[in-house]
């Protein structure tokens, strides 16, 4: 109830804010953003706040970004406020993310803050002696009620720093000033400053540009750039045309990983020598790829739950298997369809995907409608139990939108497809409504033709194991036969190494250790009367076969024991896809149509 409160009284507010404000032009916040000792990894805000005579206003901070309760006030400090006289005002926090200002009447008031920018991730801020990476949900104080208010952003940049790029226009033609028409445009343009490489390129006489941080002479940033070009011309194809007037791809090569949407720019982080192996270079390409597709679907056709400017209460959505796992499917074959990737590159992933989701218990517990619904409790918070219990709506997505283009095609004579869902939906549904879980089923039917609402039923909202019979035997695929005759031998158990020492993260529900009591914790040291060190573990289990019987010595709490466990037969090589060397010539045109989109001739 009370959760529904605070829904209902922000869509009031926004209703009688847009009354107010229709046909006027509000004063905009006008931020300048100083970066004094980049070493410090401080930034100092200053914000001038309109008032209008006012006796207090309220300031908030944003609470969260996709999908994660992430406390950003918690980097604030010595937040003060100023009169037009250049007095000091009364300021009293009063909630975790919100402030009171008593104004004494002024039309403006000045709040100077520092923010602590020390955080290696695509949602937070870094800034050091090199570069600055500032999100504007991490950043940026507002008014309370400020949501179709203009912001401006200045920023005064340190000496030997010559650009900052970010997807927001300019606001003028001083430098490093900028305009956000509202304060979720702000939310979602992350700014770079520094001296970063730049490559420009136009697609539908639209300019792009890669923004790459840190190359450091391993990074080949011409090549990167032709491919990143070459995946944006294919979603062009795709989607019929690009729903920006520029984009910005800010590339940071930091050694650490992620990547976050925005309207029209993404930010990115991969490590600087991904380009010299085929295998990190090409998982790189998919991450560009699923943050693209993102312009289209999420910051364009988006679930309905989700609210412009509200990120202060966490919005429940169904549609995350929609929004994200859909969008990891097409990152793989998007990549496929640019030539950026071959047939072996592009099974192995899919297979990967539906490995990861037919070896998780959790599949069996949670449906993709509920892993939707309890990210913010679940997805971003595992623990060692999580794979027993839940589901990534990512890799289950990505999974149901497999079997789900094959279902449309073969529905249709191979007329129709999962592409052909997206543009409909996207059309249907623009940003400004949004779409509910029933109305995006609505158009899956509508474009498929046939009856499917059962089917899209059981992929979402329950637990039943999916079927891929279908979907291998229309594009003449198949499961490859497993070659290891009886398999590797298989405790079900997941290890990592401390300070020296093999101990088991996760037991996987149903499998040999956790019918034989293994937990998680428990530090493994050998395998009958012989000691094993970390390294030697995987070795030593290979020796053994399917059905025998090993007794296991292990530590727990301080307390030496041993474990009989008859071993279990390794499943990973059960969902590995390759083309069936029997598959039919109609197959074969199915295969290739999917792959490189075109109707079946």
């Amino acid at each position: 109830m009370g959760h529904d409160t605070r829904l209902l009284n922000g869509f009031l507010a926004v209703a009688i804010l847009a009354q107010v404000c229709a046909g006027q032009t509000l004063e905009p916040i006008r931020y300048t953003v100083r970066i004094p000792q980049p070493r410090t990894h401080y930034v100092e805000v200053e914000a001038t706040v309109p008032s209008a005579g006012q006796r207090e206003v309220e300031l908030k901070m944003a609470i969260w970004t996709p999908y994660v309760i992430r406390e950003f006030a918690r980097n604030l400090e010595a937040v003060t406020a100023e009169g037009g006289s250049g007095r000091s005002l009364q300021v009293e926090k009063y909630t975790k993310n919100r402030w009171r200002i008593q104004t004494g009447g002024a039309n403006a008031v000045t709040v100077k803050y520092r923010v602590y920018s020390h955080e290696m991730s695509v949602q937070d801020n870094w800034v050091d002696q090199d570069f600055a990476l500032l999100n504007g949900a991490a950043t940026f104080l507002t008014l309370a009620e400020s949501a179709s208010r203009p912001h401006e952003v200045r920023l005064v940049l340190p000496q030997s720093w010559k650009t900052s790029i970010t997807g927001l226009p300019a606001a003028s033609s001083a430098p490093h000033h900028y305009r956000a028409v509202d304060y979720e445009t702000l939310v979602d343009s992350p700014i770079v400053a520094g001296n970063p490489a730049l490559y420009e390129f136009t697609v539908a006489g639209k300019p792009h540009v890669l923004v790459n941080v840190g190359e450091g002479g391993l990074w080949d940033g011409p090549r990167s750039a032709r491919d990143v070009e070459r995946i944006v011309r294919e979603y062009a194809r795709m989607w019929g045309g690009l729903p920006y007037e520029r984009y910005v791809f800010l590339n940071l090569l930091t050694d650490s990983g992620g990547g976050m949407e925005h309207g029209n720019s993404a930010a990115i982080m991969a490590s600087r020598a991904a380009m010299r192996a085929p295998g990190t270079y090409l998982r790189w390409l998919h991450l560009v790829s699923h943050e693209y597709f993102h312009a289209w679907n999420v910051k364009r056709l988006k679930p309905a739950e989700f609210i412009r400017g509200e990120y202060e209460t966490e919005p429940y959505t169904k549609s995350l298997g929609i929004s994200e796992g859909f969008t990891s499917y097409y990152a793989l074959l998007a990549v496929y369809r640019a030539g950026l990737s071959g047939d072996l590159d592009f099974f192995a992933e899919l297979s990967r995907l539906i490995q990861q989701l037919q070896s998780s218990p959790g599949r069996l517990v949670q449906s993709l409608s509920m892993s939707s619904f309890d990210t913010w409790i679940k997805f971003y918070k595992p623990d060692e139990n999580s794979v027993n219990t839940a589901i990534s709506y990512y890799t289950k997505g990505a999974v149901v939108a497999f079997l789900l283009d094959a279902k449309i095609r073969k529905a249709t004579g191979g007329e129709k497809s999962l592409d052909d869902v997206m543009r409909t939906a996207l059309m249907r549904y623009p940003l400004e409504k949004g779409f509910t879980p029933e109305q995006f089923r609505n158009v899956v039917q509508e474009v498929a033709g046939a009856g499917l609402r059962e089917w899209l039923a059981r992929a979402f909202d329950s637990t039943e194991e999916l079927e891929y019979t279908e979907a291998i035997e229309w594009y003449g695929l198949r499961f490859a036969p497993d070659r290891d005759g009886l398999g590797k031998a298989w405790l079900g158990v997941q290890t990592r190494v401390e300070a020296g020492r093999l101990s088991i993260s996760q037991v996987l529900r149903a499998t040999p250790a956790y019918e034989a009591g293994f937990d998680a914790g428990d530090e493994i040291l050998g395998i009958g009367t012989e000691r094993i060190r970390p390294e030697q573990w995987d070795a030593k289990l290979s020796n053994y076969r399917p059905g025998e019987k090993i007794g296991v010595s292990i530590t727990r709490r301080n307390t030496v024991m041993r474990i009989e466990v008859v071993l279990g037969r390794e499943p990973r090589s059960r969902w590995n896809l390759e083309t069936d060397p029997q598959a039919t010539a109609g197959q074969r045109r199915h295969r290739d149509a999917w792959l490189r989109s075109r109707q079946v001739n």
